[in-house]
């Protein structure tokens, strides 16, 4: 009996420690969406292509089409000549920098199409690399330049001189591409795949402006100015919720610079005793103490030994100095507090949601 009891203990100590890692921050899935493997943006400014790919890589898995590594670059590259174009129509009064929101991966999507990765890896000059500093320079100096400069000539030229700097740092884009035997333009591989990217909506939380509308969200980098629906943010859990839970996964944008972030322990926790409500997200939001810092991937929901409830996140830091190998888990008080916005596709939104929405 003493023997027993002994391999009892043994098992349920092992069963116990075993629930997710280290024994102080274990994790356990409660649901978990199929994705592709962890990427690096590594010195670029591209969360937001990278976290959306991913989003669409597992959109594509949910149809049933397979795993595709989708080309981040292609997107970046369309995305810079759409922003140097409304960098010149606002006549230099327009944001022209790295960073985007997930709407600029649809945008692209719309226009162009997607392009999958070994068609197109965006890095000529040094394969396995990307590091975007000396094109963002480039590519600055020369917009700005041209909108100081600008008239009859400038406006015939501008463009094929915009595109030979793209051609240099991230390549020509080719025309077709093969996949499965078959020969793909963009736009009819984004037909094979199903994406269509009406059928995606984004949703932000903030009582400057009237729920349930939609609203252009003052952040620099939605430089595109497209519209949020604004819902409390109760409900904006609960279309995050109700995603995961009916196998839909989720882009999130939101503030990583709080001292509870942690790459290396794979945890976002709020620290401090601050209560996120809605009061707390305006007062943050309009003090900048919230940012639009980085766009990450949405997996799933968790819990910790306690029972208390996390999000699974993928992020696009790659997989070293990473406690869970480039995801992490976000508390629930941090989602609330420090989420800018979330992409989700419509057919995920509780109809609940979507009625008041409809109604206004």
């Amino acid at each position: 009996m003493k023997n027993f009891f002994s391999i009892l203990m043994i098992l349920l100590v092992s069963a116990f420690c075993g629930f997710g890692g280290e024994q102080d921050k274990d994790f356990k899935d409660i649901v978990r969406i199929p994705a592709s493997p962890v990427k690096d943006q590594q010195k670029t400014g591209t969360c937001w292509s990278f976290a959306t790919a991913s989003f669409l890589e597992s959109e594509v898995l949910r149809k049933g089409k397979g795993e595709f590594d989708l080309s981040e670059m292609f997107f970046v590259r369309h995305a810079y000549m759409q922003k140097a174009e409304r960098y010149l129509l606002y006549h230099g009064h327009a944001n022209f920098s790295q960073g985007g929101q997930a709407h600029d991966v649809m945008n692209v999507v719309r226009e162009f199409g997607i392009f999958p990765e070994f068609g197109y890896t965006g890095d000529p000059l040094n394969p396995g690399i990307h590091d975007h500093d000396k094109m963002v320079n480039e590519l600055t100096k020369f917009i700005v330049r041209t909108n100081e400069n600008f008239g009859e000539r400038k406006a015939e030229k501008w463009k094929e001189k915009f595109n030979q700097i793209l051609d240099t740092y991230l390549g020509k884009v080719p025309e077709e591409f093969g996949v499965k035997g078959q020969i793909y333009s963009p736009e009819g591989f984004t037909d094979y795949l199903e994406i269509d990217p009406d059928d995606y909506l984004e949703f932000t939380s903030f009582t400057h402006h009237p729920f349930y509308e939609q609203i252009d969200l003052e952040i620099p980098d939605n430089w595109s100015h497209d519209k949020y629906i604004n819902v409390p943010i109760q409900e904006l859990v609960e279309i995050t919720d109700s995603a995961l839970f009916h196998g839909y996964s989720v882009c999130w944008d939101g503030d990583t610079s709080e001292k509870g972030f942690s790459r290396r322990e794979g945890v976002a926790t709020l620290e401090g005793g601050i209560t996120p409500d809605q009061a707390a997200r305006q007062t943050t939001f309009l003090n900048r103490q919230t940012t639009d810092d980085h766009l990450m991937h949405i997996l799933g929901i968790a819990e910790d030994r306690t029972g208390e409830k996390y999000y699974i996140i993928k992020n696009s830091w790659g997989t070293g100095k990473s406690k869970f190998n480039g995801f992490l888990y976000m508390s629930v008080p941090y989602m609330k507090l420090k989420t800018i916005a979330i992409l989700v596709h419509k057919d995920a939104v509780p109809l609940s949601v979507m009625g008041k929405i409809n109604n206004k």
